[in-house]
């Protein structure tokens, strides 16, 4: 197979580096783990052969990262919300409106993540060798504790890019790949990404939690595993298994989490098999999906009833009104959209948690021009979509986050905390609190101003 040219896709002001290759009645696009380079993967056996097997039964979109291979570099580590952006940016580019997504290793997350909040643009969704969580918890016991992340963490970016220190990364990863493939893989990795960029990486990773995101999807699902896997338990791939409805869970054969190109023939035959039964039974229909993962934001203006009647009818319309201005050109801004408005209050969904926390920080520092204060409260959680627009229980959950607001505050439910790893946002612990109508005692967080 000859080396498809490489593209670029403008996400935002950046552009992403993608390739496609293949023919078949559907889009498969792959979202790589932490190093990618589409080019250089190429000259691997290991991804070579992956790429061949799913080329051959349908169109297979490749792509780096923003910050990585071919892409434009980045300051920081992008979050996985920022990432979904450059994933809708290929699509279009390429001209994929739905597709099967293949995620593999650190490109499971925000697979997980992207078929949730978009299940209009996904039909399937295989995974490989990834992982929903990094850090260990009490009711996740595959994660590392954070002394076992920094012990094994590759953030002594000194050593990064010397060929030996790649070559016994890589080796670690695939044990009883032959030598030649292992320095392929070390030459790929070598360019894929910058000492700063992997350190970047490194501390983004270590705050990934998309559990959240598991329940809300409804698309059929492979996830894949090998139990002698190096870097990530087979435990964390049965967890995420367990956690989606319908999905069905496949311990691969060898070893390692990379492997040899034997390996990866058996991968794509898997991966090959799978989005091909999928596209049959349910890839080609276009229903509309009835649940989303959405960000709901409650908002209201604190002492509204004595502003008014402080200030008169009159001009506490002409307040009102230029509040309800000040909001809406944030929710523009911010990519939110106003689902319903009653009085003082706002009720706003969006398809990123870390949006809408910005969204509620500009609106709460806004509005104190006009003299207000206003509280607000937000959460993630699977919504139904009626008409349009969001309910559910999930919907109940922001508006009693935000009825424990103070003013200026603005609260989040733990859902909303856990999603946002790596956006630079931070908190304060404002405890367990019980709120009215929703089952279980949930912890709040403020935004930090």
């Amino acid at each position: 197979m000859d080396l498809p040219e490489t593209r670029y896709a403008r996400s935002g002001d950046l552009s992403i580096a993608y390739q496609v290759t293949g023919e078949g009645p559907f889009d498969v696009i792959l979202v790589p783990g932490s190093l990618s380079h589409v080019e250089l993967c190429w000259d691997t056996p290991f991804y070579r052969t992956v790429y061949e097997g799913i080329a051959a039964v349908g169109r297979l979109i490749l792509f780096d990262k923003r910050g990585t291979g071919m892409s434009d570099r980045v300051s920081g580590a992008p979050d996985l919300e920022t990432r979904m952006d450059d994933v809708r940016a290929v699509m279009d580019a390429a001209g994929s409106e739905r597709a099967a997504l293949f995620g593999g290793s650190e490109g499971v997350p925000m697979s997980l993540l992207f078929t949730a909040t978009y299940p209009e643009r996904v039909w399937a969704l295989a995974l490989y060798g990834g992982l929903a969580r990094t850090l260990r918890a009490p009711e996740y016991p595959w994660g590392v504790t954070a002394a076992e992340w920094e012990d094994g963490s590759i953030l002594e970016s000194s050593s990064w890019g010397s060929r030996e220190s790649l070559y016994e990364m890589i080796r670690s990863g695939a044990p009883s790949a032959p030598d030649d493939e292992v320095r392929a893989l070390a030459r790929m990795a070598r360019y894929a990404v910058s000492p700063g960029a992997i350190a970047a990486l490194d501390r983004m990773n270590k705050q990934i939690d998309v559990r959240a995101a598991l329940p809300a999807i409804r698309v059929p699902t492979l996830v894949l595993h090998r139990p002698t896997d190096t870097w990530v338990p087979i435990g964390a791939g049965r967890y995420i298994a367990e956690r989606i409805s319908g999905a069905t869970f496949v311990e691969l054969p060898g070893d390692g989490h990379i492997g040899s190109a034997a390996d990866g023939k058996t991968l794509a035959n898997e991966v090959a098999g799978f989005v091909r039964r999928a596209w049959e039974t349910a890839g080609s229909a276009d229903a509309e999906p009835d649940r989303v993962l959405a960000t709901v934001l409650f908002t209201d203006i604190v002492g509204s009833t004595e502003r008014a009647a402080q200030m008169g009818d009159r001009e506490w319309h002409k307040v009102l009104a230029r509040h309800h201005e000040v909001v809406r050109t944030q929710l523009l801004r911010f990519r939110g959209v106003e689902v319903d408005t009653a009085g003082d209050g706002f009720f706003a969904s969006f398809d990123g948690p870390a949006r809408a926390v910005r969204c509620a920080r500009a609106i709460s520092e806004s509005v104190r021009e006009l003299g207000l204060e206003i509280r607000a409260g937000l959460h993630t959680g699977e919504c139904e979509l009626i008409d349009g627009k969001v309910a559910g229980i999930a919907v109940h959950t922001g508006a009693r986050v935000a009825a424990r607001s103070n003013p200026g505050e603005v609260l989040v439910s733990s859902t909303v905390k856990d999603l946002v790893a790596g956006s630079g946002l931070r908190f304060g612990d404002s405890g367990s609190h019980s709120l009215k109508g929703v089952p279980s005692d949930w912890r709040i967080f403020a935004v930090d101003r």
